[in-house]
């Protein structure tokens, strides 16, 4: 299945690009699955195991945070074209839409003077303090903190911490019953190392979600491999069961959801594009975790690594990270 992506993956261990790999791919109903490496290589070397959880960043935007906020459209609880201040009276611009947070149109700019040395309530109030930029709508700026203000938008319905929102109404419905925003470090494959704070594991990486903790929407999650395969399984079947979001919307997220349609952003995804020109969602997570899925021919690649492992500047990896899905887009359907 997909030779020339699957040694592209490969490579990525054998290369000492990362620490080892657990991947996933989908054809056919299908799945090609391997897990090969070590999930550590300092202070001392360790085999990468099937079923360990890893950190998955920003995966979590699209897994939890995401889902929550199509279904409360879905449900008829809000709207994307609803002003964000009408839910967060805090907000510091009453043009910006739900649309814009999620697809990183919303231009959100200003400085947070040591944000990272700040409480989880000194930080939230930090947030509003912020401003927009005159590009809003108009071009996608990449943002956690549209993910972090949809997450207490969540909030405001459910009366509860947004990541306890997700367990139960993502993680739990769909069974994925190994990911956690809490588990167990010896579960986990480890993120980065320093010799002064030892090996981070089991531990979110994400600074503001050290910080904002069962209060963050965009970072947070860990999960094994064979979850996301269980998540991909449930977004590209014939019907949605659970149905957490309706077939319709669905459908709207392989296509480009930015005000004006044409800046290459669904609804939280991003949107790659086949060699048919059919676009696929695709999302990325600064720990080394990506994955992209394919309605209309029900693929799917799911690829995890610890690539900030030992050490957190490893900028071949993007490049490689990006060869991987080019030619994944070519293959699949070959």
């Amino acid at each position: 299945m997909n030779p020339f992506t699957t040694k592209l993956i490969h490579q990525l261990a054998e290369d000492q690009v990362v620490p080892g790999v657990s991947y996933a791919m989908k054809q056919r109903d299908k799945w090609q699955q391997e897990v090969f490496g070590y999930s550590q290589l300092v202070p001392v070397k360790k085999r990468l195991k099937p079923g360990q959880l890893y950190d998955l960043a920003s995966l979590t935007k699209v897994i939890g945070t995401t889902t929550m906020i199509l279904h409360l459209v879905s449900t008829g609880k809000l709207s994307f074209e609803d002003p964000v201040k009408k839910f967060l009276p805090q907000f510091y611009d009453w043009r910006v839409t739900i649309r814009e947070l999620l697809t990183h149109t919303a231009a959100i700019t200003g400085y947070i003077l040591h944000r990272n040395q700040l409480s989880a309530s000194q930080l939230t109030q930090a947030l509003f303090t912020l401003h927009t930029g005159n590009w809003l709508g108009k071009r996608v700026e990449y943002s956690d903190i549209g993910l972090i203000f949809l997450g207490e938008i969540i909030e405001t319905f459910y009366e509860k911490p947004v990541q306890q929102v997700i367990s139960e109404h993502v993680l739990q419905p769909l069974q994925l019953k190994n990911s956690t925003f809490q588990p167990v470090a010896k579960a986990c494959v480890p993120t980065c190392y320093s010799a002064e704070k030892g090996l981070l594991q089991g531990i979110v990486h994400d600074p503001k979600a050290q910080i904002l903790q069962e209060h963050c929407g965009s970072a947070g999650l860990f999960a094994p491999l064979s979850d996301l395969m269980r998540f991909a399984d449930w977004l590209l079947a014939d019907e949605l069961q659970p149905k957490l979001f309706s077939a319709e919307l669905r459908q709207c997220l392989f296509a480009d959801q930015t005000p004006s349609h044409d800046l290459g952003r669904s609804f939280g995804w991003d949107l790659r594009y086949d060699s048919v020109g059919r676009a696929c969602i695709y999302h990325t997570g600064y720990t080394g975790t990506f994955m992209l899925l394919d309605l209309a021919t029900k693929q799917a690649l799911i690829v995890l690594t610890n690539r900030i492992h030992p050490n957190e500047k490893n900028d071949l990896f993007l490049k490689r990270r990006d060869q991987i899905i080019t030619a994944y887009l070519k293959e699949k359907d070959q």
